[in-house]
C-alpha cells in the first residue's frame, strides 16, 4: 500500500510541474508559419495611417506582433485584437476589407476589428466558417446591407456586437443555432423586418445581455405598442437597452420583476403613466435609464430607496413635479453610498436644495439643469470630493459662490451653472484646485473684469460668459493661450477694443462676441471655425480681407452673423469656399453694390439676411442655385428689376420672403404661388404693378397658425 501511495505522489508531482511547464508565461513555442503568413495576407488588405500594425514585418514571431495572442502550448493564434484605440482620431483606423487569409486561423476563438472602416461592404460570409470564435466584436466598422445567416453557424459564440453599422435583417432564426451567446449587442441594426426577433431571442438560454436600442422595433409610432410581453421569459437577463424603440405604453408590471437585472435602459422611447412602487424590486439594479419619455410622469417612489447597488439613475425630462429634498431623502440611505451620477434635467424638480446633497460622497455627476429649484447652493456642495460634472444651469438659484465652495473639489472638471442669479466671488488671485473642461456662467456676475483665474484653467474648450455683466478689454491674451477652447461665448457684456489675428486658433468651433463694444477690422479667422456671431458691435471696413483669405481653402463655417456693424464697400466674390454655410446674417450695415455671383454657389444656404444696406442691381441669377433657402430677406436695400419668376420654381422651402422697400418693378409673377410653405410674404413699398395673381390664394401657409421664430441658434 504505501507503494502505491508513493507512486502516486510522484505522479502528482510530475502533473503539477506539467501544468506549471505548459501554464508558465516563460514558455513559447513562437507562432505557426501558416499563420504568420495568413496575417500578412489579411494585413495587405489594410490601409494604416498611424502605423498601428508596424510590428507585422515578414520576420519574426507573429505572437509578439500587436493585437496577437498565442497560446503557450501550441503555438495557434487564439485571438486578433484590432480594436482601434482612439475612436476620435480618424487616422488610427484600419481602413480596407477583411481578407479571407482569416480562415487559416483555425484556433481563432476571438476576434475584435471594431472602431475601423470597412467602407461599406457587407460582412463577409466566410466569417460564418470560422467555428472556434466564441468573442466577435465587428461594432461601428462602416459595414453595411444584410447581416449574413452564416453567423449563425457560430455555435460557440458567447459574445456577438454588431451596433453601431448599417445593417438589417428580414429574419434573425439564425440566432437560434448560438445557444451559448451571453451578449447580444445588435444597437441601430434595423429589425423592423424581422418578425421573429423576440422568438429568437428567446431560444437564447444563457443570454445575459441584451442591447437592442434603435433597432426599429416598433417603426409605427402612432400606434399602440406595448414593450413586447415575450421578453417576460429572459428572466436571468442582467443587461437589457431598449432605447429609442418607439415603445408608447407604461412599465409593464413583468418588467419589475427580472430581480437578477443589473442595467436597464428604455430611455428615448414614449412611455406613459407612472413609476410603479413596484420598481423597488429591482434590488441588483446598478444602472437606471428612463429618460426622455414625456408620458411618463409622477414621482421617485419611496421603494426605490432599496437600490442599494445603484450607481447611475437618469430620469432627465420624466415630469416628476417633485421637490428635490424628497428625492434626496429617498436615495439618502443605503443609495447614496454607492450613486455615482444622478441626471435629473427638466424633470420639472423645485423647492431648495438641502444639505442631505454632502451624503453623496460617491457622485461623480450632478445634472438638475432646467427645474425650478431656488435659494442657495447649501455649503455641503463643497464635501463633494469626487464630484467632476456639476450641471444646475437654467433654475431659479441666487447667493454668492466663493472659494470655499470649491476647496476640495479638485477633481470637478465640468461646472455649469449659468441661468441662475448667482454671483462668483473669488479673490484676483485665485488659483483654483481644479481644472475644468467647461465652464457656464451665463447670466451670473462674475466681476467686472475677465476672470484671471481662466487663465489657470489649461484644459478649458467650452466657456460661457454670456451676459455676466464684464466690461474689459477682450481677452486676446487668454484666448490665444487656450489651446484646447473649441467654445467661447462672451456676448451681451461691455468688452471693447480690436481683436487680433485668430488664424492660429484652429481648435475653436464656436465664437459668439455679439452685442459688445468691439471695433476695428474684422479679424481673419481659422478654416475650422463653424459659427462666428459678431453682431451689435462697432466693427468697421471692408470684409474682402476677411472672406477672401486663403479663398482656395474649404471653409467649415455653417452660421455667420454680421448684424448691426459699421461694415462697408462691396460684398466679396469669394464664396466659392462656403460650402457648409447655413446662415448668412449681415442686416444694418453700410454695403453697396451688386450681390456676387458666387453667393449663389453656397448651395446649403438657409438663412439669407440682407436688409439695411445700400445694395443695388439684380438679384443674381446665380442664387436660383441656393434650394435650400427658407428665408431671405433684402428689405431697405436698392435692388431693381422684376421680381424673377424663378423663385417659386427653385425656393421650394421657402417660409419667409421679404422684398420690402427696394426698386422692384413689373407684375408679380404667378410662380410666387408656388411657394407652398410660405409664411410671411413682405412685396411692401416697391414699384410693382398689374393684378394680384388668384392663385396667391393657395398660400395656405400664410393663413394657418403655426410657430415661426428667425432665429436659428
Amino acid at each position: 500500500m504505501s507503494g502505491i501511495l508513493v507512486f502516486a505522489c510522484l505522479l502528482l508531482e510530475l502533473l503539477v510541474i506539467s501544468i506549471s511547464f505548459f501554464r508558465g508565461s516563460s514558455y513559447h513555442v513562437g507562432c505557426l508559419e501558416t499563420e504568420r503568413r495568413a496575417l500578412l495576407r489579411f494585413k495587405q488588405d489594410l490601409q494604416d495611417p498611424s502605423n498601428r500594425l508596424a510590428s507585422w514585418t515578414g520576420d519574426g514571431d507573429c505572437c509578439t506582433w500587436a493585437g496577437v495572442a498565442c497560446g503557450n502550448v501550441t503555438g495557434h493564434i487564439l485571438e486578433l485584437n484590432l480594436r482601434n484605440p482612439s475612436t476620435s482620431n480618424p487616422r488610427s483606423m484600419l481602413v480596407g476589407k477583411v481578407n479571407p487569409a482569416l480562415l487559416d486561423l483555425k484556433h481563432l476563438s476571438y476576434l475584435d476589428l471594431s472602431s475601423n472602416d470597412f467602407q461599406g461592404v457587407q460582412i463577409p460570409r466566410f466569417i460564418g466558417s470560422m467555428r472556434n470564435l466564441r468573442y466577435l466584436n465587428l461594432s461601428d466598422t462602416q459595414f453595411v446591407g444584410m447581416i449574413p445567416p452564416q453567423l449563425g453557424n457560430l455555435s460557440d459564440l458567447q459574445f456577438l456586437d454588431l451596433s453601431s453599422n448599417y445593417l438589417y435583417v428580414d429574419n434573425v432564426w439564425w440566432l437560434s443555432g448560438l445557444s451559448f451567446l451571453e451578449h447580444l449587442d445588435l444597437r441601430s441594426v434595423n429589425l423592423s423586418k424581422a418578425s421573429d426577433w423576440l422568438m429568437a431571442t428567446n431560444t437564447l438560454p444563457s443570454l445575459l445581455e441584451l442591447r437592442l436600442s434603435n433597432c426599429s422595433l416598433h417603426h409605427f409610432p402612432t400606434l399602440a405598442s406595448p414593450i413586447p410581453r415575450g421578453l417576460q421569459n429572459l428572466t436571468s437577463l442582467k443587461h437589457l437597452d431598449l432605447d429609442s424603440n418607439h415603445f408608447n405604453s407604461s412599465i409593464p408590471d413583468w418588467l419589475y420583476k427580472f430581480s437578477p437585472l443589473e442595467c436597464l435602459n428604455l430611455r428615448n422611447n414614449s412611455l406613459q403613466g407612472t413609476i410603479s412602487d413596484a420598481i423597488g424590486n429591482l434590488t441588483s439594479v446598478s444602472w437606471l435609464d428612463l429618460s426622455i419619455n414625456i408620458g411618463l410622469q409622477g414621482r421617485i417612489p419611496r421603494s426605490m430607496a432599496n437600490f442599494c447597488n445603484l450607481k447611475s439613475v437618469n430620469l432627465r425630462g420624466v415630469h416628476l413635479s417633485q421637490e428635490i429634498s424628497e428625492i434626496l431623502d429617498i436615495f439618502s440611505g443605503c443609495v447614496s453610498n454607492g450613486l455615482e451620477s444622478l441626471d435629473m434635467r427638466s424633470s420639472s424638480i423645485y423647492g431648495h436644495l438641502t444639505d442631505q446633497l454632502g451624503q453623496f460622497r460617491n457622485l461623480v455627476t450632478l445634472n438638475l439643469a432646467n427645474n425650478s429649484i431656488v435659494g442657495l447652493i447649501p455649503e455641503s456642495f463643497g464635501q463633494l470630493s469626487t464630484l467632476r460634472e456639476l450641471q444646475i444651469y437654467d433654475n431659479k438659484l441666487n447667493g454668492t459662490l466663493s472659494e470655499f465652495h470649491f476647496a476640495n473639489l479638485t477633481k470637478l472638471s465640468w461646472f455649469r451653472v449659468g441661468g441662475n442669479q448667482l454671483t462668483f466671488e473669488v479673490k484676483h488671485d485665485w488659483i483654483p484646485p481644479f481644472q475644468l473642461v467647461a465652464l457656464g456662467l451665463h447670466n451670473c456676475y462674475v466681476g467686472s473684469r475677465f476672470p484671471q483665474w481662466l487663465h489657470s484653467q489649461k484644459h478649458l474648450q467650452y466657456l460661457n460668459l454670456l451676459n455676466s455683466r464684464i466690461s474689459d478689454i477682450f481677452p486676446i491674451r487668454f484666448l490665444k493661450s487656450a489651446s484646447q477652447l473649441k467654445f467661447l461665448d462672451v456676448g451681451l457684456n461691455q468688452f471693447h477694443g480690436k481683436i487680433s489675428n485668430l488664424t492660429k486658433n484652429t481648435q475653436l468651433l464656436f465664437l459668439s462676441v455679439n452685442s459688445n463694444n468691439m471695433s476695428g477690422p474684422l479679424p481673419l479667422v481659422s478654416s475650422n471655425l463653424v459659427y462666428l456671431d459678431f453682431s451689435n458691435n462697432s466693427f468697421s471696413g471692408s470684409i474682402s480681407h476677411f472672406l477672401c483669405y486663403r479663398v482656395n481653402e474649404t471653409k467649415s463655417l455653417e452660421g455667420l452673423k454680421l448684424t448691426d456693424n459699421y461694415l462697408q464697400g462691396e460684398i466679396p466674390d469669394c464664396w466659392m469656399s462656403y460650402q457648409n454655410l447655413k446662415v448668412l446674417k449681415l442686416s444694418n450695415n453700410k454695403f453697396s453694390g451688386n450681390l456676387p455671383n458666387s453667393l449663389g454657389s453656397i448651395t446649403s444656404l438657409v438663412w439669407l439676411y440682407l436688409r439695411k444696406n445700400r445694395l443695388s442691381g439684380k438679384i443674381p441669377i446665380s442664387l436660383k442655385n441656393c434650394t435650400a433657402l427658407a428665408s431671405l430677406d433684402v428689405d431697405e436695400n436698392e435692388f431693381v428689376g422684376n421680381i424673377p419668376t424663378w423663385f417659386g420654381e427653385r425656393f421650394s422651402r421657402m417660409l419667409v420672403l421679404i422684398l420690402r422697400s427696394n426698386q422692384f418693378h413689373g407684375p408679380l409673377p404667378k410662380t410666387i404661388c408656388d411657394l407652398a410653405f410660405l409664411q410671411i410674404l413682405d412685396l411692401a413699398d416697391n414699384n410693382l404693378s398689374g393684378a394680384i395673381p388668384k392663385c396667391i390664394s393657395n398660400l395656405t401657409g400664410m393663413v394657418t397658425v403655426k410657430s415661426f421664430t428667425g432665429s436659428v441658434v
